[in-house]
């Protein structure tokens, strides 16, 4: 049984915005300025380390499945392990710098995830891998350009394109990231193939103070071609800067 045959049963800009209330910029001046921005909105939901108790809903054509998760995380070390239903509770996404494991406990097997897989979905869901374990950066593998200032439904905002950088080992062929000018909080992130095609959308939403911080406490990924499909990740906690045990991200205790 392949891998991606496991997976099927994994932060990631917005559409349906009102008319514009500036018309669309770019202007290299603000790449500093704009990076800077993504570096801060990226560093939202993790810290020296952090841990998060999540829900996810996913809807699509088959119906409708519910996972609660556990997600800790210490520098570069990530770890995802489901916690209900009971019989999907274990499996678990380890991250340790750039590898990734897959644990899989109906058959006690642990496998390594090739970087080609980390981007397909997982557990039927909208999202990666990827997505779950942040592998890829956002300003390491892409330049960053204002592209938009101004109001987007009443709600001042400041919008980047992303596009990868020459070496980048990154399948999107843009990245939209929109940013609430108030509070710098993320609202919107649309992912674009090499045609200028949006593929998926990610909503962020009920912002919330946790552990100090405001933070998007509901998660939105929709893709371009599923009609009434969408997965949601709900936060009900997350603590950073907590003790973590280094052991917690061993492959011994994957299990």
């Amino acid at each position: 049984m392949t891998l991606l045959r496991w997976q099927k049963g994994s932060v990631a800009v917005f559409l349906g915005l009102a008319l514009l209330s500036v018309a669309p910029m770019s202007h290299a001046a603000d790449d500093q300025q704009a990076r800077e921005t993504l570096e801060r909105v990226a560093r939202l939901f993790s810290s020296k380390s952090s841990i998060a108790t999540v829900k996810m809903q996913i809807s699509n054509e088959d119906g409708q499945r519910n996972l609660s998760m556990k997600i800790w995380s210490l520098g570069e070390k990530v770890l995802v392990r489901i916690t209900s239903p009971q019989d999907e509770a274990g499996t678990a996404i380890l991250k340790v710098g750039s590898d990734i494991w897959y644990y899989l406990p109906k058959s006690n097997r642990t496998v390594k995830v090739p970087p080609s897989m980390a981007m397909a979905s997982w557990m039927g869901s909208d999202f990666t891998i990827d997505d779950l374990v942040k592998e890829t950066f956002l300003t390491r593998d892409y330049s960053v350009s204002t592209f938009f200032e101004g109001k987007r439904g009443g709600v001042a905002v400041e919008e980047y394109t992303l596009t990868p950088k020459p070496d980048a080992a990154v399948v999107w062929g843009k990245i939209i990231v929109q940013i609430r000018q108030a509070d710098a909080v993320p609202t919107w992130q649309g992912f674009y193939d090499e045609d200028g095609q949006l593929v998926r959308e990610l909503t962020f939403s009920e912002y919330k103070p946790m552990s100090g911080r405001l933070i998007p406490t509901r998660l939105v990924m929709r893709a371009a071609n599923k009609a009434g499909a969408q997965t949601t990740i709900e936060y009900e906690d997350i603590a950073f800067d907590v003790p973590i045990s280094e052991g917690m991200f061993s492959l011994p205790d994957l299990k």
